[in-house]
């Protein structure tokens, strides 16, 4: 079990899912590891697949789209992307957040770094366009891939940042 788990909660009837993760990190490690290219490729997503990131460019205004392929997937790709609309360096991205092979149905996404107690939290929203788009998230097995980022990313930061 890890020192820092992750927390997921899915509240009833909502349309939100939060996830919580306290990071070995000062707040300004932890923002550089979600908004660089090449840091970012080495944590996003679970373990067996891999990541090719056509763009990635975090700032206000500035577009992202990668794919997962590979492991699980097989022959398939698993495309994503999204627009970055608030940036504020060590304190807060917002950005939309949207699947490809369900088109339309796009997710707003908040993550809030904050100290506490030596360490930084990543707090993050997802505010899905509907209770059923967010159950089909979860369904696919979503959780287990947010589970594996967090811990692919506190591995990034030990290392690299």
């Amino acid at each position: 079990m890890t020192a820092n788990p992750t927390t997921i909660n899915a509240p009833q009837g909502t349309p939100f899912l939060d996830v919580v993760r306290d990071f070995d990190a000062t707040p300004a490690q932890l923002f550089r590891a979600v908004t660089e290219p090449e840091l970012v490729a080495r944590w996003l997503g679970p373990r067996d697949l891999e990541i090719t990131i056509e763009e990635y460019d975090a700032r206000p205004g500035g577009r992202y789209r990668f794919t997962h392929h590979g492991g699980h997937l097989g022959e398939q790709q698993a495309w994503f992307n999204g627009v970055f609309h608030t940036v504020e360096p060590a304190k807060l991205i917002i950005r939309t957040f949207e699947f490809e092979g369900v088109p339309g149905e796009v997710t707003l996404e908040i993550m809030r770094f904050s100290e506490v107690d030596g360490r930084t939290r990543l707090t993050q929203r997802a505010v899905f366009p509907s209770l059923e788009t967010r159950e089909g998230a979860l369904a696919s097995g979503m959780a287990f891939g947010i589970e594996q980022s967090m811990d692919r990313l506190a591995e990034v930061l030990d290392k690299e940042v």
